[in-house]
C-alpha cells in the first residue's frame, strides 16, 4: 500500500468519523410498508434474523420505496459473512472476488446480500483489499459494522437501512435532509470516491435524470476532469453501465448530462465525435433516446440493439463512404464498415455477439430496403428482422437523413397488404428438429444392436 493511499485513508476515515450523523426516522415518519417490499426480499430478512444476524434492506429498495417509486431490485446488508450467508440458503450462490457477495435467488428475482463493509487498514493484507496507484479499489472485503457500512456507500441517499424489527428507516450522512431536499451528495471526499470508483459519476447522472435530483456542487465540480477515469473500467462493465443510464426510462435527459459532463464520449467516443460535427448525428440520437422513453413509459419492450444500431450509425456512414471511395461495392463496404465501427466500439464498452449480430442485420436491411422493384419484395417483410429494420428507416427518416420520405411510404402501404409474420412468444423452446415444442425436450430413440 503506498503512502498516499494512507493518507488518503487516514483523512477519509476522519471525514467519515465527523459525518456519520445516524438519524432513525421511525414507522410513522416514514411511507415504506412490507406490502411494497417482495417476498423474497422479506424471506431472505427474515432468515437472517431468526439464524441470529442482523438484517437491513439498503439503498435503492428504501430509496425509491421513500420517494413513492416501484423498486427494480431488492437488496440486503448483514453482519453476516458470505460464507454464512450461502450456507444459510440452498438457493444461493457467491458471487465475485473485487467485491464478495451473494445473489439469493428466487425465479426470476435475484436478491443481492451484502457483508458489512468496513475501511481497511494496514493490518489487512492485498489479498481482502487492495487499491491501485491512482486510488482506484481493486478489492474490497473488509468487514464491519452497519455504521462503517454506511460510511463506506457512495450517495448519501443510499444510505439508507430498512429495518425490519421495529419498521424504522436508519438514515446516515444527512441522507434523508438530501431527500427531502432532491439532492444527490456523494459521502466523504469527492475525487477520493470518484478514484476509488469512476462509475460513481455515470450513477450520479443516472439518479440526477431518473430521480429529477440536483447533483450538489461539490459532488458535481470534479467530474469533467475526472471523467478519463472511466478508461480504467472494463469495457463489459461500462456496457452494463451504459445499458442502465438508457434503460432507465430517462435518456434524453440522460444524454445531455452524460454530455454536459464530459462522460459520453468515454463510452461512445466515435458517436461523440460526430455529434460535434454533425447535427443528422444529434438529431439521430436524441431521437432514438426520445422514442427509447416512450416505449419504456408506456410500456412497451425496448431492445438493446436496436439503440445501439442507432448511436453507432453515423459513424458506420462515414466509415462506409471511404470504403465506396477506394472503389468497393455498397455491400462489402457495410460490411468492412461495420468490422471497423464495431472493433473500435468495444474497446470502450464492449457489446455481446447477442446484440452486435442483429445490430448488424439491422444495418445491412437499410441497403435492401430501398430495392423496391425486387420480385422479393414481398418476402422482405417477413424478414424476422424486418419490423426492426422498418422502424430504423423511419428514424432515419424522421431525424431528417435525405431521400427517405417516398421509400418510408412505400415500405408502410406494403405492410397493409404483406403484414409481418406475428414473433413467436420468447418462451417458446425449440428443438433440435426445429418444432416447436412445450419446452419439454424429446428423447432420442435408443439405437437398435444389430
Amino acid at each position: 500500500m503506498t503512502l498516499i493511499n494512507r493518507v488518503k485513508r487516514l483523512f477519509s476515515a476522519k471525514d467519515n468519523a465527523d459525518d456519520i450523523r445516524l438519524q432513525i426516522i421511525p414507522r410513522d415518519g416514514h411511507n415504506i410498508s412490507r406490502n411494497n417490499i417482495s417476498e423474497p426480499a422479506l424471506k431472505v430478512l427474515y432468515r437472517l434474523r431468526k439464524a441470529g444476524y442482523g438484517g437491513y434492506l439498503v439503498g435503492g429498495g428504501v430509496r425509491d420505496n421513500l420517494l413513492g417509486l416501484a423498486p427494480k431490485d431488492f437488496d440486503v446488508s448483514t453482519d453476516a459473512t458470505p460464507e454464512q450467508v450461502n450456507a444459510l440458503f440452498r438457493n444461493s450462490r457467491l458471487i465475485g472476488r473485487r467485491f464478495k457477495l451473494v445473489h439469493v435467488v428466487f425465479g426470476r428475482e435475484v436478491i443481492e446480500v451484502a457483508t458489512f463493509r468496513a475501511p481497511p487498514s494496514d493490518e489487512h493484507s492485498d489479498k481482502v483489499s487492495s487499491q491501485g496507484e491512482q486510488g482506484m479499489i481493486l478489492r474490497d472485503n473488509v468487514y464491519g459494522t452497519k455504521d462503517e457500512d454506511a460510511m463506506r456507500r457512495d450517495f448519501t441517499i443510499n444510505a439508507l437501512y430498512y429495518n425490519i424489527d421495529d419498521f424504522s428507516v436508519h438514515s446516515y450522512a444527512g441522507g434523508w435532509d438530501d431527500m427531502e431536499a432532491k439532492r444527490i451528495r456523494l459521502i466523504g471526499d469527492p475525487e477520493t470516491r470518484y478514484r476509488e470508483d469512476p462509475v460513481r459519476m455515470l450513477r450520479a447522472i443516472r439518479f440526477a435524470a431518473k430521480l429529477g435530483f440536483t447533483i450538489e456542487p461539490a459532488t458535481a465540480d470534479p467530474i469533467k476532469e475526472m471523467a478519463p477515469l472511466l478508461q480504467q473500467i472494463p469495457p463489459a462493465r461500462l456496457f452494463e453501465e451504459a445499458l442502465k443510464l438508457i434503460l432507465a426510462g430517462n435518456a434524453l435527459e440522460t444524454l445531455r448530462l452524460l454530455r454536459e459532463y464530459r462522460l459520453f464520449e468515454p463510452l461512445f467516443p466515435a458517436t461523440e465525435q460526430c455529434m460535434k460535427q454533425d447535427d443528422f448525428a444529434v438529431s439521430l440520437i436524441e431521437n432514438t433516446m426520445a422514442n427509447t422513453d416512450a416505449r419504456i413509459q408506456a410500456g412497451k419492450s425496448v431492445t438493446p440493439y436496436f439503440f445501439l444500431a442507432s448511436l453507432l450509425w453515423p459513424q458506420l456512414l462515414r466509415v462506409q463512404k471511404e470504403m465506396e471511395e477506394q472503389g468497393m461495392a455498397p455491400h462489402p463496404a457495410m460490411q468492412k464498415a461495420a468490422d471497423r465501427v464495431l472493433g473500435q466500439q468495444v474497446k470502450a464498452t464492449a457489446i455481446p455477439k447477442r446484440f452486435s449480430i442483429p445490430m448488424r442485420e439491422i444495418w445491412e436491411m437499410q441497403l435492401r430496403l430501398p430495392k423496391t422493384r425486387s420480385r422479393r419484395v414481398a418476402e422482405l417483410t417477413q424478414h424476422p428482422r424486418f419490423r426492426a429494420a422498418y422502424d430504423f428507416l423511419l428514424l432515419r427518416d424522421q431525424s431528417g437523413e435525405e431521400g427517405l420520405t417516398e421509400l418510408c411510404d412505400f415500405w408502410t402501404k406494403l405492410q397493409e397488404e404483406y403484414p409481418p409474420a406475428p414473433r413467436p412468444p420468447r418462451n417458446e423452446f425449440k428443438n433440435n428438429d426445429g418444432d416447436k415444442s412445450d419446452g419439454a425436450r424429446r428423447r432420442r430413440p435408443r439405437r437398435r444392436r444389430s
